[in-house]
């Protein structure tokens, strides 16, 4: 299938079965949606293959599937090939585990269609946005992270660590974003890239998404970011790209 003129939207995909299916639920069917839909399973061990299955044909959904874990910088990697070689302008990109709303795809989209911008990232903390049931100390990281981005940047962030987000293909043509590079397989890439852009002028815009976390996450794992190890693989972009470590 050749895109032309039509986003690509990216829902990645980790050990989240029943999120994923409360995900899928939500998608419009394809008659009623002008975007295309990619699914990423990366390397799932529970049964997220067999929602994806259940849901594939019915949607009309595309699929790629890593035999084995590569982490979410590896998984947008992926998307973004995907996207680059069947010829989409744009892309963009969701968590599937019920935390993202389908329905505000249109929201992150349409500033890159009609606003001329380069890159959108969804923000919870905007008016008309929602964070219901953000557990405290991930609301103190997402504030700290959204303010070092700030200060670094001197531009206002107030949700940078929100994977809700689309960008313009075209980014990936500058030759100082380079995104294949192995340090970003993880949780480093998304980090990378909203500095990038920041710091390259890039046209960028926050618009209100919801975010919303389970009630009860004694039951339900909410997140696979492990404290500390994690937490600096999300923050080390900022550390290496301002002292010029990295590139």
């Amino acid at each position: 299938m050749e895109a032309v003129n039509k986003a690509l939207v990216v829902m990645l995909c980790y050990n989240t079965d029943k999120q994923t299916k409360r995900t899928l639920q939500k998608i419009p069917s394809r008659i009623r949606r002008d975007y295309d839909f990619l699914i990423i399973n990366d390397g799932s061990t529970d049964n997220t293959a067999e929602v994806i299955r259940e849901y594939h044909e019915k949607y009309d959904l595309n699929l790629i599937v890593h035999p084995h874990n590569k982490g979410v910088g590896g998984a947008i990697k992926s998307g973004i090939k995907y996207a680059l070689s069947k010829g989409y302008p744009m892309i963009a990109l969701m968590a599937g585990n019920n935390k993202d709303n389908p329905l505000e795809i249109p929201k992150i989209l349409n500033p890159l269609v009609h606003e001329n911008c380069d890159y959108v990232q969804g923000s919870r903390f905007l008016k008309g946005g929602r964070w219901d049931n953000l557990p405290p100390f991930r609301y103190i990281m997402v504030k700290v992270h959204a303010f070092l981005f700030t200060l670094l940047t001197g531009r206002k962030c107030t949700d940078a660590l929100n994977g809700f987000r689309a960008y313009k293909l075209s980014l990936f043509k500058d030759p100082q974003i380079n995104i294949w590079q192995d340090w970003l397989d993880k949780y480093e890439l998304e980090t990378y890239l909203h500095y990038k852009v920041l710091k390259l002028g890039f046209r960028l815009k926050e618009v209100p998404v919801s975010k919303i976390y389970p009630s009860n996450r004694r039951k339900i794992k909410y997140s696979h970011i492990r404290p500390f190890i994690d937490w600096w693989s999300i923050l080390n972009p900022l550390f290496f790209l301002s002292l010029n470590l990295k590139r």
